[in-house]
């Protein structure tokens, strides 16, 4: 896992070479005036979903784990928490790999907790459980999908 701002991404480059194609998207987009939907980056080896959902309180939020896909999530308009845990320490698996929606879930309570602010990056690989949506009222975010 990876927190950082979005002008910090350059720092990563060199982990996954298509971080460079998606760093120049971001930066070319007023990602908080986008409308919801989705927006083609590189086909499908990367692209971007812009959607407003209900936050969860922490019990209800679950682990999420993708094998495909690394996660790049943006907060765009407020404050959005996080849980994390290694997947390698989830033991309770509460929904089994989907491999068309790339997504298993885990009921597992997360180790760590953290907050971003508005349009910082949280990167998730693989390896990286995680809760999303950790809040009250509803949150606007934009989540990148890079195929792994």
């Amino acid at each position: 896992m990876i927190i950082d701002s979005i002008t910090g991404m350059e720092r990563y480059f060199s982990l996954h070479p298509r971080f460079e194609k998606v760093y120049k998207y971001l930066r070319s987009q007023s990602l908080q005036e986008l409308a919801e939907g989705r927006y083609e980056i590189d086909g499908h080896n990367a692209y971007m979903t812009i959607s407003t959902s209900k936050c969860r309180e922490v019990e209800n939020a679950k682990l999420e784990v993708h094998d495909s896909y690394i996660d790049i999530q943006i907060p765009l308009e407020s404050c959005e928490t996080f849980g994390w845990r290694d997947r390698s320490n989830c033991n309770e698996i509460l929904t089994p790999y989907d491999e068309t929606k790339d997504i298993a879930f885990f009921a597992d309570t997360a180790e760590v907790f953290f907050t971003l602010e508005p349009l910082s990056i949280a990167i998730f690989f693989p390896h990286d459980a995680h809760a999303p949506l950790i809040g009250n009222g509803s949150m606007k975010k934009a989540v990148i999908k890079v195929r792994v």
